[in-house]
């Protein structure tokens, strides 16, 4: 029983349990995805079917990670089979779990509002926002946001935190920002808002269907 309710893997030369963060971010890009579409069709047609079994999934999932194993957690496997070539990245799996509470209360928080009282509110709006906050910057940055709340409430700091944030170290001159390149990145910005105002009305133009495919579909 003990192997099946557990949490975090024990790996030689870590002295503590660990995670995987490559299945991790492959599985919270996979949460985020659902999430994202499923609300940008509440925006767009209104529709809240999609976004119901979104939460109850996602719902399911994070009570199976915290309360279980997050070996039987279904983005997990679904993670783990996408990057199963890769070398894995170990982490700390204590503020991983940590983390994970945090998104078992936004869960039940939207599946109470959602599903159960079948209302909608600024608080799941907001709830469901910083979803994919959290999930976004741990897919595509490797920033697990909640895991940043870990040390501000234990005294025992967290370790082997993803690309060994928590170690205090001297950035290597790779990791390092000029001020050229702080420079290029507003100087971008500034273009793309000049364009905003100088070609708007060619950029806001319907593209015409250059093979008029639709046309011929139409006639058909």
């Amino acid at each position: 029983m003990s192997k099946v309710i557990n949490f975090g893997e024990e790996v030689q030369g870590y002295n503590i349990k660990v995670l995987n963060e490559r299945e991790i971010r492959a599985a919270a890009g996979i949460l985020f995805l659902f999430t994202l579409i499923s609300f940008l069709i509440i925006i767009l047609k209104g529709d809240f079917t999609m976004f119901k079994y979104v939460i109850t999934g996602f719902l399911v999932d994070f009570l199976i990670r915290v309360f279980i194993n997050p070996k039987f957690s279904p983005t997990l496997i679904l993670g783990r089979l996408m990057v199963r070539n890769q070398t894995p990245e170990y982490v700390g799996a204590v503020q991983k779990k940590f983390s994970w509470y945090i998104g078992v209360v936004l869960a039940v928080t939207m599946f109470i509002h959602m599903v159960v009282i079948n209302a909608y509110s600024p608080i799941t709006g907001i709830t469901c926002l910083i979803c994919l906050v959290f999930l976004y910057f741990e897919s595509v940055f490797g920033i697990c946001l909640g895991c940043k709340f870990y040390n501000l409430f234990y005294k025992e700091k967290a370790q082997h935190c993803p690309g060994e944030v928590c170690d205090v170290k001297a950035k290597q001159d790779i990791q390092k920002t000029s001020g050229v390149q702080l420079m290029v990145v507003v100087g971008f910005i500034a273009f793309i808002v000049a364009l905003t105002f100088l070609v708007n009305e060619n950029y806001s133009k319907k593209p015409y269907d250059i093979f008029g495919i639709e046309k011929t579909a139409t006639v058909k």
